[in-house]
């Protein structure tokens, strides 16, 4: 890993603004970090534990996947998503509440799961994914009175969140299968994945299950990156940015961990 280590390097001492970046290599143990313990803002990232929350509750019982929330009109929020847009009392499954929250990073649907889970439930699984570091501290597009701490995370408890789902160390092999499924299916693709090659009608030669956040100043992108039989989790989190140059650093990041997996021995 130590070519890529160097690349990563390079880039990451041109790259504008602060940022903390971990790669790990999920099937042989090797790590690449970039001050994981710095903590950021943690934006959209959030969802992702929030995801793992709701999957938690569902197997200890507490509803099915299946079971349908309707929306209420105080429940839409604006920012990402369609939710917003759309008419309330649409009812849909718990499942489809937390495709949309990561696929298309949808506030409405995240502010959803958080009420149906509650905030001790996303803390308690967010220690058990090792993100003992990081902080839930409220809901998305919403600014409670008294409430003026931020989400936060660090790179090093996303990289231990990410790993443990994607090797099925979290809840069940099923369950982690699901909320890997989910992320595959991200719609929001202009960071890490954004310089991966894709030829028309060919499959490519890899696949990411990814979820991004931003705002001013902040650009992150998080996910499993599977190539050539491989499996490594990315972490990538910036502040002080320009939101395109960190996109450029972001995709060059996705492609560096491709370019490597592919051309490193199996």
């Amino acid at each position: 890993m130590e070519q890529l280590r160097e690349k990563l390097t390079q880039l990451l001492d041109k790259a504008e603004g602060s940022w903390g970046v971990v790669v790990e290599d999920l099937d042989r143990g090797q790590r690449f970090a970039h001050r994981p313990d710095e903590a950021f803002i943690a934006e959209s990232v959030i969802k992702v534990p929030i995801m793992a929350a709701v999957y938690a509750a569902a197997a200890q019982g507490a509803f099915q996947l299946d079971d349908r929330i309707p929306m209420r009109a105080e429940d839409q929020v604006g920012g990402s998503g369609i939710l917003f847009a759309l008419s309330p009392g649409l009812a849909l499954t718990i499942r489809e509440w937390v495709t949309l929250m990561i696929i298309q990073s949808d506030n409405t649907a995240t502010n959803v799961l958080i009420d149906l889970v509650g905030r001790q439930r996303i803390e308690q699984t967010m220690i058990e994914l090792g993100m003992e570091k990081s902080k839930y501290s409220r809901k998305l597009m919403i600014y409670p009175v008294g409430i003026t701490e931020n989400n936060m995370i660090t790179p090093g408890d996303v990289s231990r969140m990410l790993g443990s789902i994607a090797t099925g160390g979290f809840l069940s092999h099923h369950a982690c299968e699901e909320m890997v499924s989910i992320m595959k299916r991200q719609q929001v693709l202009n960071g890490l994945p954004s310089l991966l090659p894709s030829v028309p009608g060919a499959t490519p030669d890899w696949e990411i299950a990814c979820k991004s956040g931003w705002d001013s100043g902040r650009q992150h992108d998080v996910g499993v990156f599977y190539s050539q039989g491989r499996r490594f989790s990315i972490v990538a989190l910036s502040q002080d940015v320009q939101s395109e140059s960190a996109l450029r650093v972001l995709g060059q990041i996705g492609k560096e961990v491709y370019e490597y997996a592919k051309g490193s021995p199996h």
